[in-house]
């Protein structure tokens, strides 16, 4: 098969899209998923986060808390909290994660 300019571009940019470099990093999913209602710091001082009592990301259990556990949570929700299941893969729940251990020190 002979590959004209046209054909190069599109796969080209068709790896540009798939590559890891042009994923959202844990930081823009947390600040798009999850600070509306924890804040940006994490401890859930929002006017969302305290109507819907969400938790803060500093409180003691949730510091202790193991990361599968907190996975669980993200995935199918708690309380309030939506489930993100379907809406976000499992390596951008890893990657918020990863983000809100950050929040945590």
């Amino acid at each position: 098969m002979k590959l004209n300019l046209n054909s190069i571009a599109i796969l080209f940019l068709g790896f540009l899209i798939v590559t890891p470099a042009f994923a959202q990093s844990g930081e823009d999913i947390f600040k798009s998923k999850c600070a509306p209602c924890h804040g940006v710091d994490g401890l859930a001082a929002t006017p969302a986060g305290k109507m819907l009592k969400a938790a803060s990301f500093k409180d003691p259990a949730i510091v202790k808390a193991p990361d599968a556990q907190l996975l669980a949570i993200i995935k199918t929700g708690k309380n309030k909290m939506p489930s993100f299941a379907g809406k976000l893969s499992d390596d951008q729940i890893k990657a918020a994660l990863a983000y809100i251990r950050t929040l945590q020190k």
